[in-house]
């Protein structure tokens, strides 16, 4: 086992009541306060975690969706700490849940890195250029199509003003998707996306999302299973139909719009949905790399933003759940991901 005082970042130990455990040599740096000193204290009082915007990390306790013993993760987010000196600090926070063997809270393992250094302003760079550059072309399309309607309208064929009129219909969704994704970059870091959670019907979502990219992949061939009665998952519909739509689109643009099945089980308190296509795979050397941001093969048209992955899978996290992906080299690949049915009295106070 790894000595932690071998580690290069801060790491701290919190029990269930978020008093330290035990800390790093790192965390002492970091903080300035001395291992012993740092020991068996709340790390409320000791460090007041605050959020960017300043309110506490823990004002209401542990977050009520941790009451799910599917969730594991910490999200990354910025943090404000307040250190030995009374100066403030400001790392980046991530880290995984502690549960005890049925499955309750125990603790929770925080590794912390020092925001100044990790913030590069090259990255904020590069989400607006690539944001910017994906906006361009459906506002291209929008202002060429209105143009023609306003100047030639009389001219038209009413068949041409009904294909224009769908292609800008079609060009305002994706503008809407595009900035609903850099609000949801800004969230997922600082750790303040909100979900409107409901009891939703995910094969009918996923007819929903089927018939919408269909529009735009007219080829597209989907064999839908999902077995009868199945659960409803607890989740918010808006950001689950976003998870299903950058899945299914990614399956028909990056592999085929042909041979391709969504389907769904049922097992333990959760519901898994599987996007199943049949294209040339994913090589094993770029499966870790899939869901990172800016990802994008070279060996794919050069299209997409390269954060819808991203984002999808933190989605899914938020809600407690897990998306993966699984390929086979010249047999195709599976994303597949998790969603709680918990009913909503059992996260009742969730501030959401």
């Amino acid at each position: 086992m790894i000595d932690p005082n071998l580690l290069p970042d801060a790491m701290l130990e919190l029990d269930a009541d978020r008093r330290l455990r035990a800390v790093n040599a790192a965390a002492a740096t970091l903080t300035g306060f001395a291992p012993h000193e740092m020991v068996g204290r709340s790390v409320e009082e000791l460090l007041s975690p605050r959020r960017s915007d300043g309110q506490p990390v823990w004002a209401d306790g542990w977050p009520a969706s941790t009451r799910l013993a599917s969730v594991t993760r910490i999200p990354e987010q910025r943090v404000r700490l307040r250190t030995a000196s009374g100066r403030e600090a400001t790392v980046l926070v991530t880290g995984r849940y502690v549960r005890d063997g049925d499955g309750r809270l125990a603790g929770a393992v925080l590794v912390l890195r020092d925001g100044a250094r990790r913030r590069s302003p090259a990255e904020g760079i590069e989400v607006i250029s690539t944001v910017s550059h994906e906006l361009r072309s459906p506002l291209t399309s929008v202002k060429g199509y209105t143009s023609l309607l306003l100047n030639r309208w009389d001219r038209l064929a009413d068949d041409q003003k009904r294909m224009m009129l769908e292609q800008v219909h079609h060009d305002a969704d994706r503008v809407t998707r595009l900035v609903t994704e850099l609000l949801d970059i800004s969230r997922l870091e600082s750790g303040r996306l909100v979900l409107r959670r409901q009891l939703i019907d995910i094969p009918n979502l996923v007819t929903v999302v089927t018939e919408k990219v269909r529009m735009i992949e007219p080829e597209l061939d989907v064999d839908v299973r999902f077995p009868p009665e199945f659960p409803r998952a607890y989740a918010d519909p808006d950001k689950i139909e976003q998870v299903l739509t950058n899945l299914v689109e990614n399956a028909a643009k990056y592999a085929s719009p042909k041979g391709m099945a969504v389907a769904g089980e049922a097992h333990n308190g959760l519901v898994a949905i599987s996007v199943v296509d049949r294209g040339e795979g994913i090589p094993s050397s770029d499966l870790p790399r899939v869901f990172t941001k800016f990802f994008r093969r070279a060996e794919t048209r050069p299209t997409g933003s390269g954060l819808g992955l991203w984002i999808s899978r933190g989605l899914v996290e938020a809600h407690g759940g897990r998306l993966v992906v699984e390929s086979v080299m010249g047999h195709g690949s599976t994303f597949r991901f998790t969603l709680p049915t918990t009913p909503p009295a059992e996260l009742l106070g969730d501030g959401e």
